[in-house]
């Protein structure tokens, strides 16, 4: 079973270069998600009631890419585990479904960002080749 976690206004919940395996629910409130570059803190989304985030961290033993932080008072559940992910997907079809379909938004968007970057390099081997 999830645990549910409280957050305040502007408390950080995950911290970008963290390595932690845990994903979270928004039960209530909102939270923002950002990636920074040392100089810019660029807000990437903003999360309400029923998203998730935090999903990869329970399948790649990576660092955090993000930090996501509080916007208001904030309840969440925390997932620490695949097995428990699964538990909870078995349990609540409905948010295993919406989970599919949130990702594979996420997956087209990454794409796009993608696609829009190869074409840029290719502009600029274009440009050097001139």
């Amino acid at each position: 079973m999830p645990k549910v976690l409280n957050y305040q206004n502007s408390e950080t919940i995950i911290q970008a270069g963290a390595l932690e395996r845990r994903m979270y629910i928004i039960i209530e409130g909102q939270v923002v998600i950002h990636l920074t570059d040392g100089k810019n803190r660029i807000e990437v989304a903003t999360l309400k009631k029923g998203d998730f985030f935090g999903e990869i961290s329970l399948f790649n033993n990576t660092p955090r890419s993000a930090s996501a932080v509080a916007d208001g008072e904030v309840k969440l559940a925390s997932i620490d585990s695949v097995d428990q992910l699964k538990e909870f997907l078995i349990k609540n079809p409905p948010f295993a479904a919406k989970m599919v379909h949130m990702l594979a938004k996420r997956l087209a968007k990454t794409d796009e960002i993608l696609l829009g970057k190869i074409s840029e390099i290719n502009r600029l081997k274009l440009m050097r080749d001139f």
